[in-house]
């Protein structure tokens, strides 16, 4: 085993004890609808996201493209892939949500951006430096069929499901409770489906830094989703009962 593959491993490590860290003392990231000024200076919503989502966008294409590693069609999938939510999550998403007046602790800003630096470049220099390409290898292979429907089932329900909370803030200034589609079973689908798409992405890829990735998904939106499931009930008396946070009928 190498430096690199430890590391990666370290890492998921770190993604498990954040996970378990995040749901036994119940901590809140203080941004969003639970955003708050007890963690330091505050920036505009907008432009946190914009800042702590770049370095994903920059750092992976830069180095995996800068490698001495051959960048045939399977290498250009996965970063093509990574290009298309990033530039979405990015230069989209930040100006879609409608977020007027509400705030963001840098502290949060720059702990995404040490997390997306992280993850960019363990993916950019798997791609870049350590990346073999297989001749063996086909586009009709189970896994690249497997991972491609659900990286597009996962983007379909993310993109959807953002889109419906974007259009309930334009009805009304205040939170609501969301109803209809997979509302009615889960409070997060955009979360449920942004772990779908990176476990999508992950059995594409079949390597270490994109299990990496789809693990420090899960242990980070789990327990926001968990979160955020415990603030509807708080705030709503009558948010359903039986919905579900995140998995749908489990979780």
């Amino acid at each position: 085993m190498n430096w690199f593959d430890i590391f990666v491993l370290a890492w998921i490590g770190v993604a498990v004890i954040t996970f378990v860290s995040l749901v036994f003392l119940k901590v809140r990231a203080p941004y969003g609808r639970h955003a708050n000024d007890k963690w330091g200076k505050m920036i505009p919503n907008k432009w946190g996201w914009v800042i702590m989502e770049l370095p994903a966008l920059i750092v992976t294409p830069t180095i995996a493209l800068l490698g001495p590693s051959e960048k045939d069609w399977f290498a250009m999938l996965l970063l093509g892939l990574w290009l298309f939510h990033y530039i979405n999550r990015t230069l989209i998403f930040p100006f879609r949500i409608k977020t007027k007046g509400k705030m963001m602790p840098l502290t949060i800003v720059f702990s995404a951006i040490f997390f997306n630096g992280v993850n960019g470049f363990v993916n950019g220099f798997f791609l870049g430096f350590l990346y073999n390409p297989d001749a063996t290898r086909a586009f009709l292979d189970p896994n690249i069929i497997i991972g491609i429907s659900l990286f597009c089932i996962g983007v379909y329900i993310n993109h959807t499901a953002d889109s419906k909370l974007i259009a309930l803030r334009k009805q009304n200034s205040g939170y609501q409770i969301p109803r209809g589609w997979l509302f009615n079973y889960i409070s997060c689908p955009n979360h449920f489906g942004e772990i779908i798409e990176w476990t999508g992405y992950a059995v594409i890829g079949w390597n270490l830094p994109a299990l990496s990735f789809a693990a420090w998904t899960f242990c980070n939106l789990v327990p926001r989703t968990l979160n955020h499931h415990e603030w509807y009930y708080e705030n709503f008396p009558d948010y359903p009962k039986n919905r579900k946070a995140v998995i749908p009928f489990i979780l």
